[in-house]
């Protein structure tokens, strides 16, 4: 693609239109795909009972929570209270708005680039997202003006923000190797090279546990797992409001595979098939690694969970950063 491309507003707006609502498509589908999969992977049915293999199962859950009251503390603060749900959500879309799915198409006497919003600095500003994120949910609990709600939801903010440091530094690699913030950069200087999952394998596997805490799934799940007395937001929201808070956490999990694959996994390049394909695939597969780890794995208590982050993560992440920044430079 050029330089300057003939891309006018509306292009964008069109593009925005539909990857968010891929996104959220992707997002109720993959309920239901973790749903079935858990139920093979454990010998039990899945959802069988809302459509032909329960695939309007999604439907019947939206149904549901349009459907069920939306009460709130009467003690809550309420601009707060209400804003909270949807700033979490806004941020967890909004994050898959940088990154490229393709390389660029000519239509008509228009160009249209495979991505909603290029900018030097995607992966920076995708990170700054997530931190915006955290602040919703901190908020959630604190606006609700439950004790309860607060300690559970600090809790929750505490693994979001201890976690997010070796995620940081898991990139630091992939980002000296590239010598860009961009994303779609990255994607190219893949294309020109080799993808990154070869010299970035240490950087990788940090990178997939850290994600895994990061959006509190299994094994890393005690902010909000069901044998816990409080799990911060959830306490004192319901309806849609609690929707949009569990629609955040599981569309972050599909934001942070997409973002596995453009920095290790060559994004969109791929042979025979189209690059949005080839991105969709890959997708896919890293998605499903956050499912089976889900069926798999026990839930870890707090003293491993810190072990896991602070004696053994940040450690190797930092080791995995000083030696590419080493073979950077004397290459």
């Amino acid at each position: 693609m050029p330089e300057a491309l003939n891309e006018p507003w509306w292009i964008h707006v069109i593009k925005a239109f539909v990857v968010v609502n891929l996104v959220l498509l992707g997002f109720a589908w993959a309920t239901w795909l973790e749903r079935k999969a858990l139920g093979r992977m454990q010998l039990r049915y899945g959802p069988n009972r809302a459509g032909p293999y329960g695939l309007l199962q999604p439907i019947a859950d939206l149904v549901k929570f349009i459907r069920k009251e939306s009460f709130s503390p009467t003690t809550s603060i309420s601009l707060l209270y209400f804003a909270a749900p949807v700033v979490a959500a806004f941020t967890a879309l909004a994050a898959f708005a940088v990154i490229p799915f393709g390389a660029g198409w000519q239509i008509g006497s228009y160009d249209v680039s495979g991505r909603v919003v290029d900018v030097s600095i995607g992966l920076l500003l995708l990170f700054a997202l997530g931190a915006v994120g955290i602040y919703a949910f901190l908020v959630g609990g604190w606006a609700s003006s439950s004790k309860y709600s607060l300690l559970g939801s600090m809790r929750t903010a505490a693994q979001l923000v201890s976690y997010e440091v070796s995620l940081a530094l898991s990139v630091l690699g992939v980002v000296l190797m590239a010598e860009t913030l961009s994303l779609t950069e990255i994607v190219a200087r893949q294309q020109e090279t080799m993808w990154f999952v070869g010299p970035q394998a240490v950087g990788l596997i940090v990178f997939l546990v850290a994600g895994v805490a990061e959006t509190n799934r299994p094994p890393f799940d005690l902010p909000e797992a069901e044998t816990e007395l409080v799990a911060g937001y959830q306490t004192e929201y319901s309806g849609m409001r609690y929707a949009l808070f569990a629609m955040a956490e599981y569309i972050n999990v599909i934001t942070l595979s997409g973002l596995a694959v453009t920095l290790f996994f060559g994004g969109w390049s791929g042979p025979v098939l189209p690059g949005p394909l080839w991105f969709v695939v890959k997708l896919l597969l890293v998605v499903f690694l956050f499912m089976w780890l889900r069926a798999t794995l026990p839930r870890l208590r707090y003293d491993q969970l810190m072990q896991v982050g602070w004696k053994v993560l940040l450690p190797v992440a930092t080791l995995n950063a000083v030696v590419t920044a080493v073979i950077v430079v004397y290459a």
